[in-house]
């Protein structure tokens, strides 16, 4: 889609797509870390019962889109009865827009999905896939304010995620358990999308960036057995 019928579709309440309407003080991002060493105790990450959502607005909340992502591979290292390193991979491909999200008349998610793809954003044809590798997993010693994050988080997670080809290393609060030979990692979290150079748009005041928020929300439930 070229950009003016684009911002025909941005005041109508159009949105971004992998989140948010607020920031998350409890995420932070740095330079690319070391990734932490994996063991022998190695868990494969359930491609069938794991998932990635996201959430996206336009600015001010307006016109919250959501939906999903598939993950494509991926594997969990186990020490004693503690997760020390992993990594998985995210088809970007696998991209959905819920068509719940789009409300407008004559708006269709699937339109918004080919235009998600396409290289005004997440550019899936030369960037088929994302990738998030840990670097280091801390105890949470202190609970998180409401909204900060998901419910009973125990640990700070912390990543070097790719997206588009760049990496940076982000932290955020997770719910992180080893229970009869299966990890579960649950998360909440907001990523400004500019960060890796997802940007639509000249420049900030160009409005066809500008009406979009740069943060996105996205939510990560991964389940990994011996």
């Amino acid at each position: 889609m070229k950009k003016k019928g684009l911002l025909a579709l941005l005041a109508a309440g159009f949105i971004l797509a992998s989140c948010g309407g607020k920031s998350s003080e409890s995420t932070t991002t740095a330079e690319e870390q070391e990734v932490a060493e994996t063991t022998e105790n190695v868990f494969a990450v359930d491609t069938t019962s794991s998932v990635v959502k996201w959430k996206a607005f336009h600015k001010g909340d307006f016109a919250p889109r959501w939906g999903t992502l598939r993950v494509q591979t991926g594997e969990i290292s186990v020490s004693g009865d503690a997760v020390n390193a992993g990594n998985f991979v995210i088809d970007m491909q696998s991209l959905k827009v819920d068509p719940a999200s789009v409300t407008e008349e004559g708006k269709k998610a699937t339109d918004l999905e080919a235009h998600l793809k396409n290289a005004d954003f997440f550019d899936v044809e030369n960037n088929k896939t994302a990738e998030f590798k840990i670097t280091k997993i801390e105890d949470l010693t202190a609970p998180l304010a409401e909204g900060e994050g998901v419910k009973d988080a125990n640990k700070m997670l912390s990543g070097n995620l790719t997206l588009l080809g760049n990496t940076l290393n982000v932290s955020f609060p997770a719910k992180i358990d080893v229970v009869n030979n299966t990890v579960t990692i649950l998360a909440d979290f907001t990523v400004n999308r500019a960060e890796w150079g997802i940007k639509f748009g000249t420049s900030d005041a160009d409005p066809a960036e500008w009406m979009i928020s740069k943060d996105i929300e996205i939510s990560v439930d991964v389940k990994a057995t011996k």
